[in-house]
């Protein structure tokens, strides 16, 4: 601000100027710059004052408890085969009864009841009630006016007068003011520099790269032999006998005797005899009129000739003037920044700032792929393999119809049939059923 400017107050009414000498007043904006911090970091955190390390030890290692097999053999038993009966099944006979046909000699009377009970009337003729046409055409000629032709007086239309205004453009002798209130109210600023943020060079750890890792460390290659496999030969079981062919299905199945279907035989139609009468009612009580066509009741229209010439004015062709119309010119806006006349450069700021920098290739801390031998030998043992004992599978002799070697004792109440061995030595009976032997 200048001496001739001043600030004005009011306080109390009265009105104080203030002067205020150039120089006075400061600018107190802050300046865009970037206040670096002078003291050192310490780098503590809560988590590094608060942490405490612990010796940790590894996780002793269980034993299992050695395994020892159970001497005698397996007994293989179930309830199943113990208290199952098996019972002899017979074949399900058919509850489907017999067709039976039944034939009667005697003749069917083919009379309806409609036709048995139904009796001829005589049935009277009716007579017309119908009303006789007793209306006359008129003699004499209509000559009677409506009331549209006795109200109705021709007159001479005028045209009015047409009060549009006409449409004149008129033209100002001023000049035209291209005085905004943007143009008058700007004021031009000088912008300050933009700031220029230097980047940090990037400075490299001095100390080597640590690159154990506990894979490395705990990880030990042990070389082994592969596993023997235990599992036993598949056996095919050979029958000598014959295939004999019968399944239950033959065995069980009776061929029945099927008859045919009788045919029904449609009768021949048989067309009556005698003439057919096609007369109806209609025809009969129908008595033919002469009838004249209807008179129109419509007056006669006369022609209205005029021989005035055509007026063919309106109000449209009265009141419109033809003005003589020009193209608009095309208004172009004129160009704010001027065209370059240099040559194009083609320099970017991405090409003016960029500094290449030589690349180092990291190392890689990928481990080598190569198997650890060991001289130790490879222990394959499982307790599959330490406690399975083959064992030969017998055949049970409750499965056939008559065991072999056995003798049939008796039936109980249940139906079980019981059997003894033949051998002197040892006694057993046997169950029918699928049971194992008892002593």
């Amino acid at each position: 601000m200048t001496t001739a400017e001043g600030q004005a107050r009011r306080k109390g009414g009265a009105i104080v100027a203030l002067i205020i000498p150039p120089g006075f007043m400061t600018v107190l904006k802050p300046k865009h710059e970037y206040h670096t911090h002078g003291g050192k970091m310490e780098g503590i955190t809560t988590f590094k004052s608060d942490y405490l390390p612990y010796d940790v030890a590894n996780r002793p290692v269980r034993v299992p408890a050695e395994c020892k097999p159970v001497t005698g053999e397996m007994d293989m038993g179930t309830t199943y085969r113990r208290d199952y009966n098996a019972h002899k099944i017979n074949p399900v006979i058919i509850v489907k009864p017999v067709e039976r046909k039944y034939k009667r000699e005697g003749k069917v009377n083919t009379i309806p009841t409609y036709q048995a009970d139904y009796r001829v009337w005589e049935v009277q003729r009716r007579e017309t009630n119908k009303v006789e046409n007793a209306y006359q055409l008129p003699t004499e000629k209509f000559g009677n006016s409506t009331t549209f032709q006795d109200s109705f007086f021709p007159r001479e239309i005028s045209l009015r007068k047409s009060f549009k205004p006409t449409v004149v453009t008129k033209l100002s002798d001023q000049p035209f003011t291209s005085v905004t209130s943007h143009r008058s109210d700007y004021v031009p600023h000088q912008l300050e520099p933009q700031l220029k943020v230097s980047k940090e060079e990037y400075k490299p750890n001095s100390q080597p790269f640590v690159d154990t890792t506990t894979h490395r460390c705990d990880f030990r290659g042990l070389v082994g032999e592969l596993p023997k496999s235990f599992k036993p030969e598949p056996s095919k079981v050979e029958v000598k006998a014959l295939f004999d062919g019968t399944t239950e299905f033959r065995d069980r199945f009776q061929p029945w005797a099927i008859s045919l279907p009788e045919v029904h035989k449609a009768k021949e139609y048989v067309p009556p005899t005698g003439n057919m009468e096609l007369t109806t009612t209609s025809h009969l009580a129908y008595i033919p009129h002469d009838i004249n066509p209807a008179v129109l009741m419509r007056p006669v229209e006369r022609s209205r000739r005029n021989n005035a010439p055509f007026q063919g004015n309106t109000t449209m062709r009265d009141a419109f003037q033809a003005w003589d119309t020009h193209r608009p010119e095309i208004v172009k806006k004129s160009q704010d920044i001027p065209k370059a006349s240099g040559k194009f450069d083609g320099m970017t700021t991405f090409r003016a700032h960029y500094r290449p920098h030589n690349i180092v290739l990291t190392q890689s801390c990928k481990p080598s792929k190569m198997a650890l031998s060991s001289s130790a030998p490879f222990t394959d043992e499982t307790l599959y393999r330490t406690e399975y004992t083959p064992k030969k599978q017998e055949v049970c002799p409750a499965t056939y119809p008559s065991p072999p070697g056995y003798v049939f004792v008796n039936t109980d109440s249940h139906g079980h049939k019981f059997f003894r061995r033949v051998s002197p030595d040892v006694s057993k009976i046997a169950h029918a059923n699928g049971k194992p032997f008892y002593d």
